[in-house]
């Protein structure tokens, strides 16, 4: 039987979330391509791992997260019980089916990466499979972006935040959907190799000795 894995995707609304998973999977997103506010949709996926072997995936696209109805958070303040409350409701709906999380930010906005550090830590008091893993995600959403980043910037606070809390980070962009293609076939693969190995000796079929 195949197994479909389920990797669940959150983000603050807006920081582009359905864009990467509409690019990734179908390769037709653009600056055009009109998207609404996500409630929650299911995207399927059968993506090719670095051995060549396929593994379907199942990514739960999530309501983005409302900065504007949250306290301030992140990796130094204190966040409000009433955030805390939000994020342990949220984390409980889905920490339990999930097999990894995709954590996406906007790498212009230090905002949509705080929140994901007390997101985490709710998650982890949740989710019941010892071996779901994270994916870090900064969305190149501008082109002021491509400069080198300052070690204030999002993109050096989740490269930092990646290697203490051992995650692996990848920065992408939408509209290069080459850009894409590394996370995905990361995850694929992380899935591969977490694969239990048959207990079973392998069989070989001897030749018939006359």
């Amino acid at each position: 039987m195949v197994k479909n894995y389920r990797v669940v995707v959150f983000g603050v609304k807006g920081v582009g979330k359905t864009a990467i998973l509409e690019q990734a999977i179908y390769g037709h997103f653009s600056k055009n391509y009109k998207l609404w506010p996500t409630i929650e949709d299911i995207y399927q996926a059968s993506i090719e791992t670095e051995k060549g072997i396929r593994e379907q995936v199942r990514f739960y696209d999530t309501a983005g997260l409302d900065l504007t109805q949250l306290p301030e958070v992140g990796l130094y303040s204190n966040p409000d019980p009433s955030l805390m409350l939000s994020f342990g409701q949220i984390a409980k709906q889905y920490a339990s089916i999930a097999d990894a999380f995709i954590l996406v930010y906007d790498t212009c906005r230090p905002e949509t990466f705080d929140c994901l550090v007390t997101l985490k830590k709710e998650i982890d008091k949740n989710k019941e499979k010892k071996d779901a893993f994270y994916v870090i995600v900064g969305h190149r959403m501008r082109e002021m972006d491509i400069k080198a980043p300052t070690l204030e910037s999002p993109t050096s606070r989740a490269s930092h935040w990646s290697i203490r809390e051992k995650m692996k980070h990848f920065e992408v962009n939408a509209l290069d959907r080459t850009s894409l293609f590394e996370p995905f076939i990361y995850i694929a693969s992380k899935f591969n190799t977490a694969q239990p190995k048959s207990s079973f000796p392998q069989l070989v079929r001897k030749g018939t000795q006359h």
